[in-house]
This record gives C-alpha cells, structure tokens and sequence, in this order.
C-alpha cells in the first residue's frame, strides 16, 4: 500500500496520495540503495531488541520504538543539521526544488523530471522550473536615504554620558 503522511496545525493524517502520478518507482544511486539496506538491518535489530514493545508502521524511517516520526521533528532535525554544516537555512522540502533544478541544468528532459517529481503534466513542471515562464517577483520600491546632516548620531560606546544611572 502507498500512502502519504499531510500534516495539517500539528495533527498527522495518513492517506492515500493525490494522484496517480504520485505512486512512482524512484531510481536511487548505487551508494544510496546500499545506506537504506545498512540502515533496514540495524531497524530489524531494533524491531528484536525491543520485542513486543516494538510499534510495527511499516515506515523505513522511525523513532526508536518502530512508531512515525513526526514530519515537523524531520525538518527541525534537518534545519539543524544544515546549521551545523554552515550552511544557509533552508527547508527540507527545498531538497526538491533543488533536485529538480540540477536535473533540468544537467539536460534532463522536461518527462524525466516531471515523472521523477510525481507531477501529472509536464506543463505544470515546465512553468514550475523553466525560468522563463516563472513570474519575477515585483521589485521593492526603495526607501529614500537621508542626507548625511540628517542622520542621526549614535552614542560613543566609550562615552558613558548617555547612560542613566
């Protein structure tokens, strides 16, 4: 069975997925398909040692005991992992763009990416992607700078006169 996980305020609903085009074999690297294996055994273990007391969802990826991670706990641990690296924050969800973006740079065919996506027309990740036809955002009009008699002065930090007593 395929289902989706959709979190609606801080509630977790199972269902079914939009579309069809959302049911889909996606092809994983070499490196990738040998990490899930590692980490399905080391869950299998888990499952063993923690006996009746295990929780069995079926999910691949679980808390400690076998029930769902919650999707807001996944992209918190995710914002702090790329904090840690350094990098700028950025959405789990963002993964998605971002993969779609270099497939298209690298010359992939508009299909390609429209079925690894799950997307029901290529059409929609055409005018998704495709940067001439994305709408620019409005360009924000710019605040007048005033001239440098009216900007305003601040206190010498080593000058402690302004401070109140």
């Amino acid at each position: 069975m395929n289902w989706q996980l959709v979190q609606l305020a801080w509630e977790v609903h199972e269902g079914t997925p939009k579309t069809d085009a959302s049911v889909r074999t996606i092809a994983l690297a070499t490196d990738t398909a040998q990490a899930l294996r590692t980490h399905r055994q080391q869950q299998l273990q888990e499952r063993l040692d923690m006996g009746e007391a295990w929780t069995d969802t079926e999910f691949v990826f679980t808390q400690p005991d076998g029930s769902r991670l919650h999707p807001q706990h996944v992209s918190d641990q995710f914002l702090w992992l790329a904090y840690l690296a350094g990098l700028p924050p950025v959405r789990l969800h963002d993964l998605r763009h971002g993969a779609a973006s270099l497939m298209l740079a690298a010359g992939a065919e508009m299909n390609v990416v429209q079925e690894t996506l799950g997307h029901t027309s290529s059409a929609f990740t055409a005018g998704t992607y495709t940067p001439s036809t994305r709408r620019s955002p409005r360009p924000r009009p710019r605040k007048p700078r005033p001239c440098c008699s009216a900007r305003k002065t601040r206190p010498n930090p080593g000058n402690s006169s302004h401070l109140r007593s």
